[in-house]
Parts: C-alpha cells; structure tokens; sequence
C-alpha cells in the first residue's frame, strides 16, 4: 500500500513493535527521505554484540521446545531449523517465512516456530512461536534475553517446556517485572493476528507469553488487563502509540511536517541519529542539553525553552507557569548546570575543598569486558603516596588478561590472578601498618564481573568466594570516583571519565580510546570473525586500559590538590548578562 503527494509516490511506511517503545523523532529520521545524507554514529559492537546473544538464546530455547514437542513443534525458517542461528537462517526470506507460516496455520500446527505474520497496513511483526489456543487461533510468545520476573508472587506462568495458556497459574515465587516494551510487542502481534483471522475468537482472552533470560518459565500477560496510567490497558494504550508512531512516520516519508522533534532523552547516548539531532538541539540552544526527557517538556511548556533561557532564572525560585514539581535534579543544579554551560565548563565545584579518601598504598583499577560474554581484562595500576619501602613490588601498570576468545574457562585464570595479586597487596599494607585504598571509576561494572566471576569460576585457582568479593566491594578502601565526582562536582557536559578527566589535565594517547571502539578492536584482537589475532590491536586495548587507570589517578590527585581551586564554585556562576 502507498500513498502519494503530487507526483511522488512516499515509500511504504512498515513499523516494528520496537517504534512504539522508543523515541519519536527516531521514527521521523528512519523514515525521512531527506535523512539519508544526515550524519549518524558508527554502529555499536555492544549493541552488535547484545543482538548476536540474543539470536542464540532464541535459538537455544527452539531446540529445547522442538526436543520436547517433536510431534507439535514446526519450524517456518527453511529446513526447520530453530532459528538465525541455524543453517540457513541468517539470509532466511521474510517472505519465505510469512508463505510457511501461512501454510502452517491453515493445516492447524499446535506450535509455529519462528513466525512471519501478514502485514496489515503500517504494521509488520513475527512471533519467536505462535501456540494454538484450545478455542481456535494463535497466541504469541516472545522470547527476549533481559529478565522478566523479581522474586515475588502473582506472575501467572507454566513451566518454559510447556508453553500453553491455558495451563498457566499463579506463581508463588515469582512477580512480574514491568517490561512495557515486551507488553507492546505482544500487542502488536495480537493486532496482526487478528488482522489476518488467526486470532481466538473475539469473546476469547486476549493473551501473550514471554520467556526471558533464565528460561524458566513463559510468563503470560493479559493484554485487557489495565497495567497502565489510568487503568488502560496494553491493547488500548497500544492502539494510541501505534496510531501516533504512523502517523509521525508517514508525514515524514511523504514530505509533510514533522510531527516530533528532537529532544535529549536516555536512548539517545545509543541511537545512530543522535549526531543529526545534536547538531539541531546546539544551533538552537535547546534545554534539553540540560535538562533531560520530561524535565525539557516541562520546562518547554514553562516557557523555558533554551539553555540561556535556564541559565538567566534564579536558582532559588522555580518558574510559577510549572504545572508540577521537576521530576531529577533539584531546580538550583539545573540553572547552575545551564550557567556552566553557557560558559564553557565541563565541571564546576559544589564545596571549597574536594573530600578524596587517599591510601599509603594506592591501587586503580580498570577492567574491560566484552557485552554480556566476560571480563577479558584486569588492569591495575599501583602507586604509593605514602613512600615505597623495601620489599614493595615495583609500582606501575599490570595486566591480568585472556586472550581467548570469550566465553573462555581461561577468564577464570585471569580473574584468579589479578584477585591473587590485589589480595597480596593489600595484606601487605595491612601487615606493614600503611593504609590501603582501590579506586575505581563508576563501580557498578567491576562489582558486577567480580561477583560474577566469583560464581562462575568458584574454585579456580586464586578465585575468592563471593563472600569474599562482598566484603571486599563493601569495605571503605573500595573507593567509586564517579561517586566522589557525583556528590561535590556538577558536570555539564556528563560524568563520565572520558568528560571529567580532561579537566583535571589528562588526555588519551589513543584519539579514538572509548568503551564502543574497544569492543571493536576486540574482535580483531582475538579473530571473533576467524583468522589471525591481530597483536596490534591487543597492544591497543593494553595502552586503552592503562590511560584508564591513570586517569583516575590524575583525577583523584587534581580533586586532592590545590588545583582543582581554579573551577568555579556553584556559587560563583552569575546568570548571564542580558
């Protein structure tokens, strides 16, 4: 189906369950012809990487189903496989698919692996599996690689080998985790089904499954249950966003006005467009460069609708036209953020003196991981403040690293290693009377792969018990300088080291050094894609990680110094002169 304007037929417009869970001017961009020579971001191997698991958890779980349900379980990829995963999936034609899963319903399949439903106008969609209701029609399962329960009770579920709705109870040890994307898809997919008559019967309860990470269980989902703002339930609150996304995208493809504009909200640190839409929120000076997502919107409705606009209000004193409070930062950052801004600062002070805790011996670390797949890398940098005494290791960098390609059993070894050498330095502080302090920088990732680690490879060589690594994360020598940086800076343009550490006079050798273009020189370090290991790009990822840990040596040293006086205090940030 196509529309035209003059003489200019507007490409078909198709849109996916994940347009209605993400951002509107998204949808404008994908669907713009104009767009096309607009500059995006490089592809992200992190994402690149979290979709490659996710094709093979699917996978994993169509094995299982077709093991367990030979005589019910059918296949729509060619030769029956389970998924991309399996010969013939990655170039499988959609509608290839969308043809045998036709076949497949009319001849009554209990179980539809792999599912291409009709497209019925702007919507397409596929189910991982499509299960045969006891009244006649299909209902979808999706299966997603992100946790779908909390312990808990009231999620209603059947074992994940038994994917019927109508076995489904409630579950005592287990509640639902809000997934509001995964309700939409399943939405969307309901929609279809109806569309094509493959539906149950309209009187029939209008149900969804979804299988999650631990591949447990199927947690199933009334779609006419009211889980949303005012008591809407998914299918209406579906119908609305699906009815806004059209029409956002086919005003874009056929020329006519644009119905969403940009305006920083989380998803942009990983869109493709997000160079587009800086370049256009900077010329106009747009207070979303400040203040984020709902903030902006409520700012703009107030009136305030440019970073100067922010910067030249009194901290003290919010606009009146503000219907309701500003959901994040206090109001007093906000300005202050949008006067450091205006003047070109990346961090301003919100106390005459940094507190920093400081060690006699001092140990930064910095580890790299690759997605979901390991901790590769166990960088540490030793130091000592406090004076070095005969018999101290020599300070500097070490590495504790595998080079096999993860998931490996020889990330233990490393893991090991770096725990066994961390250990020893500490207990000789301890055992010389000098005090001990590690610092990180953002600790939610290193706390996350030690614990992990410690269970992975419990009983490794050198491996601590998770006990172990609790006490140690929990302990007051484990020191988070983005935590310090949080609570006595405020950061214009973000927190993280790549932003701060410049300030306090630290540069990368490397001019492309960051956490999206490591993932890639990765894959070329140990031949992900086959071939030879490129030792050049190991020597990388080593220079990578040691600028990190001495960043955060340089950054804690300037906070400790009489240099880091030269930033402005919050206090000292006049609005700007009219």
């Amino acid at each position: 189906m196509s529309t035209s304007t003059g003489s200019r037929t507007a490409p078909r417009v198709l849109l996916d369950a994940a347009a209605l869970s993400g951002c509107r001017r998204r949808v404008h961009l994908d669907h713009d012809p104009s767009a096309a020579r607009s500059p995006r971001a490089l592809p992200d191997p992190a994402i690149e990487q979290r979709r490659a698991d996710a094709a093979a958890h699917r996978a994993r779980i169509g094995e299982l189903l077709a093991g367990v349900w030979r005589a019910d379980w059918a296949s729509a990829w060619p030769g029956g496989a389970s998924g991309p995963e399996s010969p013939g999936g990655p170039g499988a034609d959609r509608a290839e698919r969308a043809a045998r899963t036709a076949e497949l319903v009319a001849a009554g399949a209990p179980m539809i692996w792999g599912a291409v439903l009709p497209t019925d106008g702007d919507r397409r969609g596929g189910a991982e599996l499509l299960v045969r209701a006891p009244g006649g029609g299909y209902v979808p399962v999706l299966v997603v690689r992100r946790r779908i329960t909390d312990p808990g009770e009231g999620a209603r579920t059947t074992a994940v080998t038994d994917p019927w709705p109508q076995r489904a109870r409630h579950d005592p040890d287990r509640k639902v985790r809000s997934q509001p994307r995964d309700l939409l898809a399943l939405a969307q997919l309901t929609r279809l089904l109806e569309a094509a008559g493959w539906a149950p019967p309209e009187s029939a309860p209008r149900l969804g499954g979804v299988i999650g990470l631990d591949a447990d269980v199927v947690v199933w989902h009334d779609l006419r249950a009211g889980h949303w703002p005012g008591g809407r339930h998914t299918l209406d609150e579906y119908d609305a966003r699906f009815a806004d996304r059209s029409a956002v995208a086919r005003s874009a493809a056929t020329g006519g006005p644009a119905l969403a504009e940009p305006s920083r909200i989380t998803e942009c640190r990983r869109c493709p467009w997000w160079p587009t839409c800086e370049s256009e929120l900077s010329v106009r000076d747009d207070v979303s460069l400040v203040a984020h997502g709902e903030t902006a919107r409520l700012l703009r409705e107030a009136g305030v609708r440019t970073v100067a606009d922010l910067a030249a209000l009194d901290p003290a004193t919010p606009p009146p036209a503000l219907a309701v409070p500003l959901p994040g930062p206090p109001f007093t950052d906000l300005v202050a953020l949008a006067r450091a801004r205006g003047r070109g600062l990346a961090v301003v002070r919100r106390v005459p003196r940094v507190p920093v805790p400081r060690g006699d011996v001092e140990v930064d670390i910095d580890m790299e991981s690759f997605g979901e797949a390991g901790a590769y890398l166990w960088g540490v940098l030793l130091s000592y403040p406090g004076g070095r005494r005969d018999g101290d290791p020599e300070p500097g960098y070490r590495a504790f690293a595998t080079w096999e390609p993860l998931p490996t059993a020889d990330e233990g070894r490393s893991f090991g290693e770096f725990w066994t050498w961390l250990s020893g330095i500490r207990a000789l502080a301890a055992g010389s009377g000098r005090s001990f302090t590690a610092y990180c920088y953002n600790e939610q990732a290193e706390n996350r792969w030690m614990l992990a680690s410690a269970q992975r490879f419990a009983g490794a060589p050198g491996v601590p018990t998770e006990r172990e690594v609790r006490e140690f994360i929990s302990d007051p020598s484990w020191v988070d300088l983005y935590g310090v940086v949080s609570s006595w800076f405020l950061c214009a343009h973000g927190k993280g080291l790549k932003k701060i550490a410049p300030a306090a006079g630290f540069a990368w050798r490397d001019a492309e050094a960051g956490g999206e273009n490591s993932m890639r020189w990765y894959r070329d370090a140990v031949a992900m894609e086959g071939g030879e290991p490129d030792p050049v790009q190991r020597e990388r990822l080593l220079v990578y990680n040691t600028d990190d840990v001495l960043a955060t040596q340089v950054l804690r040293e300037w906070m400790s110094s009489d240099r880091v006086l030269e930033v402005p205090l919050v206090s000292e940030l006049a609005p700007p002169a009219v």
